[in-house]
């Protein structure tokens, strides 16, 4: 197997050549009668369905698996209580990270007569509201139908009935338990030796990804859109190379060993775009590299794919009022409280998949009146920062991991080491 040192380094050199590649091409460059973005796409594509095709699997198995040990050593409720204190904690600073930045830069004060351009809605789609919104989520966590739920990748459905069935596992007769228990333990193994065979490939994977999206939009689709750019960009770096490190240093733990711990998992981010893709990865990284017990790391990092984005709901606040800058609506205190709000809970129904922060900016623009058609501002940079939001939503995962590992007394990541 490769080494994890050697494979960083291929994937750093596949996204150094993605990027000399994809600058030189036009969307119109093809190779023997195929346009490029076409090749890449396809290429790019199989990957990320290699990838995809883990997830329901591997978050299903693993839940049950370590749900049901948490069950037998009564650990469930305390461990869950962390869990979700550290996610909305580490999503709180990040919403406010962004709003921070945003009130110092004000990004749409540089778009001046950007409203005089805008174009159609730039999605055919009617928002709910907040509430509705908030109601949509809830009724995701008890789907109707179990399969139904994992062939449409609801991974709140499939995380809420894991969870249970893990729960349910652990109070049964012993026989019956440790025999379903076995079993669950061989598929997420196994799962987990396919993640890397996967990774093996990653280097080309990540370079098409790349290479594409490159290729799309340019360095030439920023245009005013720069200061936008900045902001967020600025925002989702502090987040994640400021704010956490602190938080785990005084913690007492290490943070350069965890982020030198999650380099594979972060690349892989990067270049998907989708924290869901990246999950077998991230938790490899988080057992094997940051030390985290399967025992934490199975209910915590693939519960935090899909309630915990916290570079998404930053990302959110940070749309939603550079849009408001544009159009001259005054954000009072009261209006920037609620965008905050707005972005936390909906950036916990977010789909993690590539681009699908922009419905939920769509349900905040519709509660706080705004037009929708501002949505189309910022789509030309759209996926450039989905690329770095959803590492920083990965990283974040992570932190959390780790944070409730050291609560628990498992010697992860500590200064003294």
């Amino acid at each position: 197997m490769l080494k994890k040192s050697s494979l960083l380094i291929q994937v750093l050199i596949a996204i150094a050549l993605a990027l000399l590649i994809g600058g030189l091409s036009r969307p119109d460059s093809e190779l023997f009668g195929i346009p490029y973005i076409k090749f890449f796409g396809f290429l790019g594509q199989l990957f990320l369905n290699a990838l995809t095709l883990l997830v329901v699997p591997l978050v299903g198995s693993s839940i049950v698996s370590g749900i049901s040990q948490m069950g037998k050593d009564k650990s469930f409720g305390r461990l869950g209580a962390k869990t979700f204190f550290f996610y909305i904690l580490t999503t709180f600073l990040a919403v406010i990270t962004g709003l921070l930045f945003v009130n110092l830069i004000k990004p749409g004060s540089f778009m001046a007569g950007a409203t005089e351009t805008l174009a159609a809605p730039a999605l055919a789609v009617t928002p709910p509201t907040h509430m509705e919104a908030i109601g949509q989520v809830v009724m995701k966590l008890i789907p109707v139908n179990i399969f139904e739920a994992a062939s449409q990748g609801n991974m709140l459905g499939i995380i809420f009935f894991a969870i249970l069935f893990g729960f349910a596992l652990a109070k049964i007769e012993s026989t019956a338990s440790d025999t379903v228990m076995n079993m669950v333990k061989g598929i997420f193994h196994t799962l987990m030796k396919m993640t890397h065979f996967l990774m093996r490939i990653m280097p080309f994977g990540v370079f098409f990804l790349v290479a594409k999206a490159i290729s799309i939009r340019g360095l030439e689709s920023l245009g005013g859109l720069g200061y936008f750019l900045l902001t967020v960009l600025l925002g989702l770096a502090t987040f994640m190379f400021v704010i956490l490190p602190l938080l785990m240093f005084f913690m007492g733990l290490n943070p350069l060993r965890h982020i030198r711990a999650m380099a594979p998992a972060l690349v892989t981010a990067f270049s998907t775009s989708s924290s869901a893709a990246t999950l077998p990865i991230t938790m490899d990284c988080v057992e094997k590299r940051a030390g985290v017990s399967n025992r934490i790391c199975s209910f915590v990092v693939p519960l935090g794919t899909s309630v915990n984005l916290a570079g998404s709901a930053l990302y959110e606040c940070v749309a939603v009022l550079f849009i408001a800058q544009i159009i001259g609506f005054e954000m009072t205190i009261i209006h920037q409280a609620i965008v905050v709000i707005l972005s936390l809970l909906t950036s916990m129904g977010v789909a993690a998949i590539p681009s699908a922060s922009l419905v939920a900016i769509l349900i905040i623009l519709n509660a706080m009146g705004f037009p929708a058609e501002g949505l189309a501002l910022i789509l030309p940079v759209d996926r450039i920062l989905d690329m770095c939001r959803t590492t920083t939503n990965v990283f974040s995962d992570a932190t959390c991991a780790v944070l409730v590992a050291h609560t628990e007394g498992e010697k992860v990541l500590e200064t003294r080491n």
